[in-house]
């Protein structure tokens, strides 16, 4: 229990606890609420003092800026109205400074012109004095002019039939190809090269006219070669064929193979060749030796540059033969295996074919390189002849021009 006095009537009165702290609590609950009235009030009133120091603050800081701001720029219309004095200054500066130079310009172009008609009247004179001597040099020089318009022409004329000639010659060279045909048969020709060779390349050969027309027929020479034992190696059957150009009826060389195999036959030799200078510019025959064994068994083709050739070809040919058919009799007689003899037997055939084609190359090759001389001295001689035609035309602008035109050209007045 606690005593209690009022305040207000000095009577002391007893309360428990709870009402003790019941009392203590309403005192302190209102105590509490005037503190709290208080300090809201005082927050209050710290809280107006603030907001107006800083809308003061504010106010003085907008206004220094605000002055500030028209300090700047009442310096820049300062410096604005310099710089315009100092722009304006220059634009008549500029504009004296200009107005001198077009004065002087124009006492230039004054002195100009003065210069210029003194100029003209100079190159008048000149080119009149020119005039006067250009046409003493053209009366001079026509006669000159003529003559050596006859000499180039004479001399291009004879150039152009020494390169016809050349072109002639070619041509020729081409259809008989080295093979010295002028003066002789196609048959002199074969026999002569076949005797400058004779004594060092077929000494023991047989090489002579086929005189013996008993069957009917004959060709034009066979020939025949004998080993040490006296047996024969190889023998050819030889057809000359030739034909000029300027002749009526061409023929071709199919038309005689089958005479020429048939007088091999009866003459019994082992190959015919057919020496042909007919169907000139067929490339098959062109190209160098041709073989017509699928026609005609061991039948060749060639041109008349072939004929040693293939002798030398078959004749080699059947030297190789006759070595391995010794050395296979050989073989043979100590029952030995052939493989090894009919491998160098194909080793040979394909040598044999390499070494033909290698000849018809080259026979292409030279009939090729002659097409070619062909052409360029025909592109020498239009070339010539072109220059005749600018030589002709040169003359006649020559004889056309006149003085009168050429004063013209210069825009002179002639008296």
């Amino acid at each position: 229990m606690h005593d209690i006095i009022c305040p207000h009537c000095k009577k002391i009165f007893k309360v428990d606890e709870a009402g003790f702290a019941n009392i203590l609590k309403q005192v302190r609950d209102h105590q509490f609420e005037e503190e709290l009235k208080e300090r809201i009030l005082i927050t209050n009133r710290e809280k107006e003092n603030a907001i107006k120091l800083l809308e003061s603050n504010f106010q003085n800081k907008l206004q220094q800026h605000i002055n500030s701001k028209n300090e700047e720029l009442t310096k820049k219309e300062i410096d604005l109205n310099l710089l315009k004095a100092k722009y304006e200054k220059y634009l008549a500066e500029k504009l004296q400074q200009k107005d001198s130079e077009l004065t002087e310009l124009k006492n230039q172009l004054t002195n100009a012109q003065k210069d210029k008609d003194y100029a003209i009247k100079d190159a008048v004179a000149l080119t009149v004095k020119e005039r006067d001597e250009l046409k003493l040099k053209i009366e001079h020089k026509d006669s000159q002019h003529k003559l050596q318009e006859i000499a180039i022409k004479d001399k291009y004329e004879i150039e152009i039939k020494s390169k016809d000639e050349q072109i002639e010659r070619l041509k020729d060279m081409k259809i008989k190809l080295s093979t010295k045909l002028v003066g002789e048969t196609l048959e002199q020709h074969c026999e002569i090269e076949f005797e400058k060779l004779r004594s060092t390349a077929f000494p023991k050969a047989y090489f002579q006219k086929d005189n013996d027309s008993k069957s009917g027929s004959k060709g034009d020479f066979i020939y025949r070669e004998f080993d040490e034992q006296g047996i024969e190696l190889i023998s050819i059957m030889f057809e000359m064929k030739n034909e000029n150009d300027e002749t009526a009826t061409k023929k071709n060389n199919e038309s005689f193979l089958k005479e020429l195999d048939k007088d091999r036959t009866e003459k019994k030799c082992e190959y015919a060749v057919l020496v042909s200078m007919l169907e000139q510019g067929n490339d098959l025959y062109d190209t160098g030796i041709v073989d017509k064994s699928y026609q005609y068994e061991k039948m060749y083709v060639v041109r008349p540059q072939f004929f040693i050739p293939i002798i030398s070809l078959l004749r080699n040919a059947a030297l190789n033969s006759l070595k391995y058919k010794a050395e296979l009799a050989v073989i043979k007689a100590q029952n030995v295996d052939i493989v090894n003899f009919e491998n160098e037997l194909n080793e040979f055939r394909d040598s044999f074919g390499r070494n033909y084609r290698i000849a018809s190359e080259k026979f292409k090759l030279a009939i090729e390189n002659i097409d070619k001389s062909i052409e360029q001295l025909k592109k020498t001689k239009e070339n010539l002849i072109s220059s005749e035609n600018n030589l002709r035309i040169a003359n006649k602008k020559a004889e056309e021009l006149s003085i009168k035109k050429l004063a013209k050209g210069g825009r002179l007045q002639l008296d």
